[in-house]
């Protein structure tokens, strides 16, 4: 999509709201609209609010004035057929995941989809109606269907990668408890999804005061579905494309459209797929602490056989009561509790295996989930209680909270193991 001279690429000049203009041949519609022609081909984009009926009902008119012969949507392919067959998420392989290091993501997909669900029984609108329709609208008509949107798995991991570590906690602390919240939605979170989406209405709080969670959340997103724009419907592909994004977003999209994009946008969209490695630092530290609680047993038996012994007891207890425990509060299965307890202190001692991953694949096996759990699923997790009540989500919680007791307990330990070799 680059752009020679103003002639090349230009907005029309007709306003149907502030900042956006549309041609006079289309509907009116309650959303904003801001229309491009791009060499041979017209872009629309249509501001939705993501809970408004208003916003499916703009979709549909404009479709039906059959003006358009492409539609691009702010969905990604998981959510697409998140949105496609909603028990997508309970299908998966739950040991998989583990083995994977996705069960975090999970967790949080589950936990947004659980706001999700307490907005639309609260408001009576699913979120996201707008997209359906659209979905459904270019089924209907035979029209090319585009997915413009950055997968959402992708934006949580550089969400987390960008901002500061001391940040992290806090951050996803707060997604979860204001999912996981039994107090109704408040107005201002409603109205926030008139504006932006389910992520940006989840972490309004934070973004709107840290810039290193903007920009991957908001800004990069804009970058991208315009980068994905130039690959799916370059110049000439199309003659007339209707975007459809919410509309905090058109504001930024509609800027990166103006402005020449690269020649090879797949380069540049790429890269905004990538996910930040974690610094070397962070990737040595659990071999570290390995070394130091091992050489701490070494210099306990050099100085005395009843100290290293009792270095070794205290690590042990420490790590499996604090893990085991972790588990207990998860309503973990008592064999579950008791593998976690003897495990949590050796996979301490070995960086490529978490107790987590024990606690959850021993509670797989002892506690199964059955077909209605995973057909439960998304209900489930809209209260606190579903999510002890049902197998899927309680086996991501003894993994998640048998991590964590694991983690805990090894600074202790550590720490315990420091104060009694060097003055503790």
């Amino acid at each position: 999509m680059n752009q020679d001279d103003t002639s090349h690429q230009e907005a029309s000049e007709e306003e149907s709201g502030p900042l956006t203009a549309t041609p006079t041949s289309l509907p009116a519609t309650s959303g904003p609209l801001k229309t491009f022609t791009i060499g041979e081909t017209r872009y629309t984009l249509l501001g939705t609010a993501h809970v408004s009926a208003e916003s499916a009902d703009d979709v549909r008119a404009l479709l039906a004035s059959g003006a358009f012969d492409a539609v691009a949507i702010e969905l990604c392919d998981a959510r697409h057929h998140s949105m496609s067959n909603p028990d997508a998420m309970g299908e998966q392989d739950l040991f998989q995941v583990f083995r994977e290091g996705k069960a975090g993501m999970v967790a949080a997909s589950l936990a947004l989809g659980a706001f999700q669900q307490r907005i639309a029984d609260q408001s009576g609108i699913q979120p996201g109606a707008e997209m359906r329709a659209a979905v459904e609208e270019a089924s209907r008509l035979q029209l090319p269907l585009l997915l413009v949107d950055r997968d959402v798995g992708v934006t949580l991991k550089r969400i987390y990668r960008n901002v500061p570590w001391w940040q992290r906690f806090s951050l996803f602390s707060g997604l979860i408890g204001s999912v996981l919240s039994r107090q109704d939605v408040s107005k201002e979170d409603i109205e926030k999804l008139k504006e932006g989406d389910m992520l940006e209405a989840t972490f309004s709080e934070f973004a709107a005061e840290s810039e290193a969670l903007y920009t991957p959340l908001i800004r990069e997103r804009d970058r991208y579905m315009a980068l994905r724009l130039a690959e799916e419907a370059p110049p000439g592909r199309y003659q007339h494309v209707l975007v459809v994004i919410g509309a905090g977003h058109l504001k930024g999209t509609g800027e990166h459209l103006e402005a020449p994009l690269p020649a090879n946008p797949k380069v540049e969209r790429e890269s905004l797929e990538a996910t930040p490695p974690p610094s070397k630092i962070w990737k040595a530290l659990p071999w570290l602490i390995t070394a130091l609680v091992l050489t701490g047993f070494a210099i306990g038996f050099s100085r005395n056989t009843g100290l290293g012994w009792q270095l070794v007891l205290e690590w042990f207890l420490i790590n499996g009561i604090l893990s085991g425990g972790a588990t207990i509060i998860a309503l973990a299965h008592p064999i579950t509790v008791i593998a976690t307890f003897f495990a949590a202190p050796l996979t301490s001692l070995n960086p490529t295996i978490g107790a987590g991953f024990v606690a959850a694949g021993v509670e797989l096996y002892m506690r199964k989930p059955k077909v209605r759990d995973f057909s439960s699923l998304r209900h489930d997790v809209t209260q606190l209680k579903g999510w002890w009540q049902n197998r899927v989500s309680r086996t991501l919680l003894v993994f998640i909270l048998a991590t964590v007791g694991s983690a805990i307990g090894t600074w202790v330990a550590g720490f315990r193991i420091a104060g009694a070799l060097f003055g503790g």
